[in-house]
C-alpha cells in the first residue's frame, strides 16, 4: 500500500487546472464537463475503458460468474482489475446505501489484498468469494435497472465545507450533491475534508468506515474516480440524516469545546514519541473512561506534541480490548450464523476494532482540523462502544488456566493445536494458543496463515475480509510490546466464524484446482 500522503497529492492534482487532462473521460462526464463548456450530463455514469467489464460484474448471472471469472483470469485479466471492475459496479448500483452492498465493496479491497498472501495456485479464492456476493447482492437489487448513482453536474461559486454541512442537515440530496461536485472539481483535496465533517456528524461504524475504504481504494480505480468512490459516503450521511438523535450533539459539541481549549486549530501535528507506559496508560484510560475522558486524553496528548500516529496507536488498543473483554453476542441478540457467544460479524469488539482502524487512517489522510478530530472522535468512540455493558470488570481473553493448559513451544504442534482449535470453535483456547506462539517466537507469517485460510473460506457474516485486513495493518503498526494483542483477537474471531463456509467458496475451489 502507498503512504497516505500520495493519496492526499493525488486528490490534490485533480482540482488543478489542468483537470481535464488529469480526471480522464469517466469523472468528467459524471461532472458534466466537456473541452469546451459544460453541456447537459449523460443519464449513466459510464467507466470508459473499464465499461464492459463494469458491465460483466453487474449482468453476468451469479450462477455463471465463476466460470466465466475464470475464463477471463486464464485470458490473461489480472485480479486487481477484476477487483477494480467489481468496486465500480458497486459504487454505481448501491451508491452506498445497501446494506450488504457497502459491507460488500468495504471487504474487496482486503480480499485482493488477503490474495498477495496466498499461494500462488489459491490466490484467487478471496477475490471470487467477494465477487460473487458482489454481483449475487447487485442482482438482487435489480441489476443495472435499479441504479443509485447517476451523474451529476458541478456548477456555481466556490463552495465551503459549511454549505456542505448545512445541505446534509437539511437532507438536501441534489444539493449536497451539485455542492460536492462542485467542491471536487475545484480540489478533491478540499472536497475530502470538507466530507469528513459530515462524516464526523455521528461517530458510527459504517459511517467511519465507508469513507476510509473508498479513499484506500483510489489507488485501484483511478483518481479520476475520486468524485464517485466518495459520493458513497456524502449518500451515506444523507440517509442517515433522517434518523438523526438529540445526542448526536453531544460529541460535536465536546469535539469543539476540546479544540479550542487545547488550541489545536492550525497546530501542526507533533512529532514526540511515547514511551510503553505511557502508551499503555492512555490505551488504558480510553478504554476504561467515558466517552468524554477518552476524547480529553486524547486531545491532551494532541496539545502535549505527542505524534498523532502513536496516539492513534493507543485508541486501537483501546478497542482491541474491547474484543479480547467482549462476551459475545448475548441470546436475545441470536440469529441466523449468529449464535450465542460469538464475537465474529457485527459484534461490538469487531465494530469498535474496524472503526479505530479507520479514524486512524481518516486522520493521516486529511489535513488542518481533520488530523486532530479523527483522533478525538475515534477515542470518544472507543469508550462509547462498550454501549452500558461492564467492560471494565471483565477479563481479557485467554484466561490464565487456558494460556496455561498450552505447554508446547514446538511450532508444528502449537500451529496444529490452533489450527484445531478454530474448527471447535473454541474462542479462548484458540486465543491462548495464539499467545503462546507469540511467546515462543513463531513468525507472525505462519499466525497469520492459518487465519487466513479460514477467513477466506468461511462467511464471516460480511465482516471476515475487512477484520482480518485491520488485524494485519494494526499488528504490523503496533510496537512490538502491544502487537501481538491484534493476532489473539484475530484468533478469537477466526474461532468464532469458522463452520459457516462461504457461498460460492466450493465452486470457486473446483474451478481453480484447489
Amino acid at each position: 500500500m502507498n503512504e497516505p500522503q500520495s493519496r492526499r497529492e493525488f486528490l490534490a492534482d485533480v482540482g488543478k487546472g489542468t483537470l481535464l487532462a488529469t480526471i480522464g473521460p469517466a469523472l468528467a462526464a459524471e461532472l458534466g464537463i466537456t473541452t469546451a463548456v459544460a453541456e447537459e450530463a449523460p443519464a449513466d455514469i459510464n467507466f470508459g475503458g473499464m465499461e464492459p467489464l463494469v458491465c460483466f460484474m453487474q449482468e453476468t448471472p451469479v450462477s455463471k460468474l465463476q466460470p466465466a471469472l475464470a475464463a477471463k483470469l486464464k485470458g490473461g485479466v489480472p485480479l486487481k482489475q477484476l477487483v477494480a471492475a467489481g468496486v465500480l459496479a458497486n459504487a454505481r448500483t448501491f451508491g452506498g446505501e445497501d446494506y450488504i452492498g457497502f459491507h460488500t465493496l468495504m471487504a474487496l479491497h482486503p480480499a485482493l489484498k488477503m490474495a498477495a498472501s496466498m499461494p500462488d495456485k489459491q490466490a484467487a479464492l478471496p477475490v471470487f468469494k467477494v465477487l460473487y456476493r458482489n454481483t449475487s447482492r447487485i442482482q438482487e437489487n435489480g441489476g443495472r435497472g435499479d441504479e443509485v448513482l447517476h451523474p451529476v453536474a458541478a456548477g456555481g461559486d466556490k463552495p465551503s465545507a459549511q454549505q456542505l454541512h448545512d445541505a446534509v442537515r437539511r437532507k438536501d440530496t441534489a444539493g449536497a450533491e451539485k455542492i460536492f461536485a462542485t467542491m471536487m472539481q475545484n480540489s478533491a483535496d478540499d472536497g475530502f475534508n470538507a466530507l469528513l465533517e459530515c462524516v464526523q456528524d455521528n461517530p458510527e461504524v459504517h459511517r467511519t468506515v465507508l469513507p476510509y475504504r473508498a479513499w484506500d481504494l483510489l489507488d485501484l480505480v483511478g483518481r479520476e474516480n475520486a468524485t464517485t468512490m466518495l459520493r458513497m459516503s456524502l449518500r451515506y450521511c444523507l440517509s442517515a440524516e433522517g434518523r438523526r438523535r438529540p445526542e448526536w450533539d453531544e460529541h460535536s459539541k465536546a469535539l469543539t469545546k476540546l479544540i479550542d481549549e487545547h488550541k489545536l486549530m492550525g497546530r501542526d501535528p507533533g512529532t514526540r514519541s511515547m514511551e510503553d507506559s505511557v502508551m499503555e496508560k492512555l490505551s488504558m484510560t480510553i478504554f476504561s473512561g467515558t466517552p468524554e475522558n477518552a476524547a480529553g486524553a486524547v486531545a491532551a496528548a494532541l496539545a502535549e506534541g505527542f505524534d498523532p500516529q502513536e496516539i492513534g496507536e493507543a485508541i486501537s488498543l483501546a478497542a482491541n480490548q474491547l474484543l479480547l473483554r467482549d462476551h459475545g453476542r448475548p441470546p436475545e441478540w441470536e440469529s441466523p450464523g449468529k449464535p450465542p457467544g460469538s464475537v465474529h460479524g457485527d459484534s461490538i469488539g469487531v465494530h469498535a476494532c474496524d472503526s479505530i482502524h479507520a479514524w486512524r487512517n481518516l486522520s493521516q489522510a486529511s489535513k488542518g482540523r481533520n488530523v486532530s478530530a479523527c483522533l478525538i472522535l475515534g477515542a470518544w468512540q472507543a469508550a462509547r462502544d462498550k454501549q452500558g455493558q461492564p467492560f471494565n470488570d471483565w477479563q481479557p481473553l485467554p484466561s490464565k488456566s487456558q494460556l496455561n493448559a498450552v505447554s508446547s513451544n514446538d511450532q508444528a504442534k502449537l500451529l496444529a493445536a490452533l489450527d484445531s482449535n478454530i474448527r471447535q470453535n473454541l474462542q479462548g483456547h484458540a486465543a491462548a494458543v495464539a499467545q503462546r506462539c507469540g511467546m515462543a517466537g513463531v513468525p507472525e507469517k505462519a499466525v497469520f496463515d492459518v487465519m487466513l485460510r479460514h477467513a477466506v473460506s468461511e462467511d464471516g457474516s460480511l465482516h471476515a475480509e475487512k477484520y482480518f485486513q485491520t488485524a494485519w495493518d494494526e499488528f504490523h503498526r503496533t510496537r512490538p510490546a502491544f502487537r501481538w494483542r491484534q493476532l489473539i483477537s484475530l484468533a478469537r474471531v477466526t474461532a468464532s466464524e469458522y463452520g459457516r463456509p462461504a457461498a460460492g467458496q466450493a465452486e470457486a475451489r473446483e474451478l481453480l484446482g484447489v
